[in-house]
């Protein structure tokens, strides 16, 4: 039946500012970006290995709750070969990365950042 995740679709409240960050600062290339003049809507779309990262756009989107966390998506996360060396680009970026943590059942290192929305977002080291 299913067979790989396609993609993962992130609304921003600031396109230009998200676009900049998952294609320049994550490194993800885009696809392709369309208008979407019917929904005022900018649409993008950047590859993550054989998925894909959807960035929209609308007008006044409602922000994201967090705290306490609501029902739903948690958060995204990424395979990484090492973690350090992700760490410092993000850091040499200005975005705040959390301390290291140890899956205590997989015994594998992760870390939480955040994307310009406060979108949760993990690296996870292969």
């Amino acid at each position: 039946m299913l067979d790989a995740v396609h993609h993962v679709a992130v609304i921003c409240s600031n396109y230009e500012r998200s676009k900049r960050f998952y294609a320049e600062i994550l490194g993800l290339p885009i696809i392709r970006e369309v208008w979407r003049s019917e929904r005022q809507s900018w649409k993008c779309d950047l590859q993550i290995g054989a998925s894909q990262i959807e960035l929209f756009s609308f007008p006044s989107p409602p922000a994201r709750q967090t705290r306490p966390e609501a029902c739903g998506l948690r958060h995204l996360a990424f395979s990484v070969a090492a973690l350090e060396p992700v760490i410092e680009h993000l850091q040499r970026h200005d975005v705040a990365v959390e301390p290291i943590r140890l899956d205590e059942h997989t015994g594998k290192r992760f870390v939480f950042f955040a994307d310009p929305d406060g979108l949760p977002l993990e690296l996870y080291e292969r």
